[in-house]
C-alpha cells in the first residue's frame, strides 16, 4: 500500500466548484453504470493506478468471504483515504464533489432533511437556493437512499443538485443536528423540575418501588439513552459517571484515553445511578456496597452489551459502564497490530495438539481480545472449547463459555478441575493468579490439551520466572510451554488526517537507537528502509476521529520455546538469559514492533513511549 501523505489528499473546498447534479440526472447515471457493469469500484481504482491487480483480487475475496462491500474493505485496509474515494467516485459517476469537513451548515437548512433519514441514507442538506436543495450523498448509487431522498424533497415541492461526498464530510454535517450535551441538558431540565415537585433531592422519594417509578417517568431515562448512545458512536470502550463536590462528571474513555464530556448538576446524581442499577437489574436502595451487573442495549443495527461496576465514595456512587459491541465481532490477529513474521509463527504454533499459550501485559492491555482472536482461529465443529473467564467479555458461537463465581465458590482452580471433566480439546482460561491454577494449566497442556491464559509480567520474559516463583517445577514448564506473546496497545494515527513530517532529533534518537537491534530479517521480509531525511507522520485531527488518532494497535513481543528456551528454562534461568536466547532466535522487543508501527505510519513515537514505559 502506498503512502498516502499530503501531497495526495483532496484540496478543502467550502463550496461546490461546480452545479450539482439533478435527482433524475444522478439516477439515470447509476442505472447506466449498473446496467454497463462499469460501476464497480475495485475496477475503476485499479484503472486510475490508485491500487493493484493484487489488492483487487484480495478485496474481491475479503469481500466475498466477510460479506462486507467492497468500499468497506477498502477503507478499511487503507488502501485509499476516505477523501481521495470519493473524488473517485465524483469522476466515475460525473457528479461534482464537496468537501464538507469544515463547512458548518445553518440550522433551519440543515433541519430539512431529518436527523434520522440522514444518518440511515447517507444524505445531508448543506445549502439552498430559493426552492432547490443542495444535497451531498456518500454514494449515488445507493437506490434505496435516492428513493427516500425523492421522497423528502418531492414531499415539499423541492428540487435538487446533487454532490458526491465523503464518509468524513458526512459525520461533520451529522454532528451539526445536536451533541450530547444538548440532548441531556434538554432532557435533564425536564427531570429537574420533577424533583422539585417531588420535594428536592431524589433521595427524599421514600421507598424503593417509588424511587423506581420515578426515574423510569422522569425525563432523566432519556438522558442516561443519549450518554450511552453518544458513548457507543463515539468509539468509547468505557462510560464512567462520577460524583465531585461539585457536579457530576461524565467521561469516556476512548482509545484508552479518558475525554470529560459533560458535567451535570449533583442534584439529577441519584437518579441517574438509580435508572443505571433498573437497567442492570441492581439493587437501587442499596449505596453502602459495590454492586456489578449488565444489560443489553440495541442502536439501530448494533447490538450492545454494558458491563457495569458500582463503587462508593465520599461523593456518592460512581458508576463505570465496559461497553462491549457484539456486531464487531472478534477481531483477526492481523486487524491487532501483529506483523506478518509473528503471525505466521503465532499460527504455526497453535496448530500443535498440545501446550500452552501465555499472553501477558497489564490490564487493559489487550490480553483478552488476543486470545479470543486465537480461539477464532481454533473454532471448528469437531473440536470442544471451553472457556473460564472473569467475566465472559465477547459471546462467540460453537464455544462453551463460563463465568468464576467466588461466592458459590467457582474459582479459576476449581473450575478448570471441572473443565477437565468435560472432555476438552482446547481451554482458555482468562488469567492465572496463583499456584493452584498455574498447575491445574501446566497439567491440562501435558496431557493433550491446548491451553490459553493470561498472566500479569511486563514483558514476555518474565512470564517463566513468574510461573517459577508460584512454584510450578521448570521441568514441566519447559514440556508444557509452548510460546509466550507479551503486548500493550497504542493509539492508531487516523489515516484521514495523519500529516508527515520530519522527525525532530529527540524522536530520531529513539527510532535510530531501536533500528539497529531489528534482524535484518525482519527489515527485509517488511520491506523496511530508512528514509533520509528521516519523515515520521504526525496527529492533526478532524471530525472522523479523537484529537488525530483513531482506534488503537497493539504493539507485541513473542518468543517460541524450543529446545534452547527449554534448556535455560531447566536452569531456572532469569528474564534477561531468556530473553538473551530468544533474541538469538530473532525475537523483537515490544519497543522494536512499536518503532516498526512507527516508520509504517501507524502511530508515533509519543504512544509507544508512553505504552513501554515501565
Amino acid at each position: 500500500m502506498a503512502d498516502q501523505d499530503d501531497t495526495n489528499q483532496p484540496v478543502p473546498a467550502t463550496e461546490p466548484s461546480a452545479e450539482g447534479k439533478d435527482y433524475d440526472e444522478v439516477l439515470a447515471s447509476s442505472e447506466q453504470q449498473q446496467a454497463a457493469g462499469t460501476g464497480d469500484l475495485a475496477a475503476v481504482l485499479v484503472n486510475q493506478g490508485l491500487i493493484t491487480t493484487e489488492q483487487e483480487k484480495m478485496l474481491r475475496e475479503e469481500s466475498q468471504r466477510q460479506g462486507k462491500s467492497l468500499e468497506d474493505l477498502i477503507l478499511e485496509m487503507q488502501f485509499v483515504s476516505d477523501e481521495a474515494l470519493a473524488q473517485v467516485k465524483s469522476r466515475q459517476l460525473g457528479i461534482p464533489y464537496i468537501d464538507l469537513r469544515e463547512y458548518e451548515v445553518p440550522k433551519e437548512i440543515l433541519k430539512i432533511i431529518p436527523a434520522d433519514a440522514a444518518r440511515n441514507y447517507g444524505f445531508v442538506v448543506f445549502g439552498k437556493e430559493n426552492n432547490k436543495l443542495k444535497i451531498a450523498m456518500v454514494d449515488p448509487q445507493n437506490f434505496q437512499a435516492l428513493e427516500a431522498l425523492d421522497f423528502i424533497i418531492k414531499k415539499e415541492n423541492y428540487s435538487s443538485e446533487i454532490y458526491v461526498t465523503s464518509r468524513i464530510s458526512l459525520e461533520n454535517v451529522l454532528a451539526q443536528y445536536g451533541g450530547v450535551k444538548e440532548e441531556v441538558g434538554k432532557a435533564l431540565e425536564g427531570a429537574t423540575i420533577e424533583l422539585e415537585k417531588e420535594g428536592g433531592e431524589i433521595k427524599s422519594i421514600k421507598g424503593g418501588e417509588a424511587l423506581e417509578r420515578f426515574v423510569e417517568r422522569a425525563p432523566v431515562s432519556r438522558a442516561v439513552d443519549v450518554i450511552l448512545k453518544n458513548a457507543v458512536e463515539q468509539r468509547a470502550s468505557d462510560v464512567h459517571i462520577e460524583p465531585t463536590e461539585e457536579n457530576v462528571r461524565v467521561r469516556y474513555r476512548i482509545d484508552g484515553i479518558l475525554h470529560t464530556i459533560l458535567k451535570l448538576s449533583r442534584q439529577v446524581h441519584s437518579a441517574i445511578v438509580s435508572r443505571v442499577k433498573i437497567m442492570a437489574n441492581l439493587k437501587i436502595d442499596e449505596t453502602r456496597i459495590p454492586q456489578d451487573g449488565r444489560f443489553h442495549m440495541k442502536f439501530g443495527k448494533r447490538e450492545i452489551d454494558f458491563r457495569v461496576s458500582t463503587l462508593p465514595t465520599i461523593n456518592g456512587e460512581k458508576v463505570v459502564m465496559r461497553i462491549l459491541d457484539r456486531s464487531e465481532g472478534i477481531f483477526k490477529l492481523e486487524e491487532l497490530g501483529i506483523l506478518k513474521p509473528q503471525l505466521e509463527s503465532i499460527e504455526d504454533v497453535i496448530k500443535k495438539t498440545h501446550g500452552m499459550t501465555l499472553v501477558t501485559g497489564p490490564t487493559g492491555a489487550g490480553k483478552s481480545t488476543t486470545l479470543y482472536s486465537i480461539l477464532n482461529i481454533l473454532n471448528e465443529p469437531a473440536v470442544n472449547i471451553i472457556t473460564l473467564e472473569d467475566p465472559v467479555e465477547y459471546f462467540v458461537e460453537g464455544i462453551s463459555q463460563s463465568q468464576v463465581n467466588p461466592d458459590v465458590g467457582l474459582s479459576f482452580a476449581s473450575g478448570l478441575r471441572s473443565i477437565l471433566r468435560q472432555d476438552p480439546d482446547i481451554i482458555m482460561v482468562g488469567e492465572i493468579r496463583d499456584k493452584e491454577t498455574a498447575e491445574m494449566a501446566v497439567h491440562a497442556s501435558l496431557t493433550g490439551h491446548i491451553v490459553l491464559s493470561t498472566l500479569h509480567t511486563n514483558s514476555s520474559f518474565g512470564a517463566i520466572p513468574r510461573l517459577i516463583d508460584m512454584g510450578i517445577e521448570p521441568f514441566l514448564l519447559a514440556s508444557a510451554l509452548n510460546s509466550v506473546i507479551a503486548q500493550r496497545l497504542v493509539r492508531r494515527l487516523c489515516p484521514d488526517c495523519r500529516k508527515k513530517r520530519e522527525a525532530n532529533p529527540d524522536e530520531t534518537a529513539v527510532i535510530m537507537k531501536e533500528w539497529g537491534a531489528i534482524p535484518a530479517e525482519l527489515r527485509k521480509k517488511l520491506k523496511l528502509k530508512m528514509p533520509s531525511p528521516l519523515e515520521i507522520y504526525e496527529p492533526k485531527g478532524c471530525p472522523n476521529c479523537q484529537d488525530g488518532y483513531k482506534g488503537r494497535i497493539g504493539i507485541f513481543e513473542m518468543f517460541r520455546v524450543d529446545t534452547d528456551v527449554q534448556d535455560v528454562v531447566l536452569q531456572q534461568a532469569t528474564a534477561d538469559k531468556i530473553k538473551s536466547v530468544a533474541r538469538e532466535k530473532g525475537t523483537i522487543t515490544m519497543m522494536e514492533d512499536g518503532i516498526v508501527k512507527v516508520l509504517l505510519g501507524m502511530t508515533t513515537v509519543e504512544e509507544v513511549l508512553r505504552a513501554t514505559r515501565d
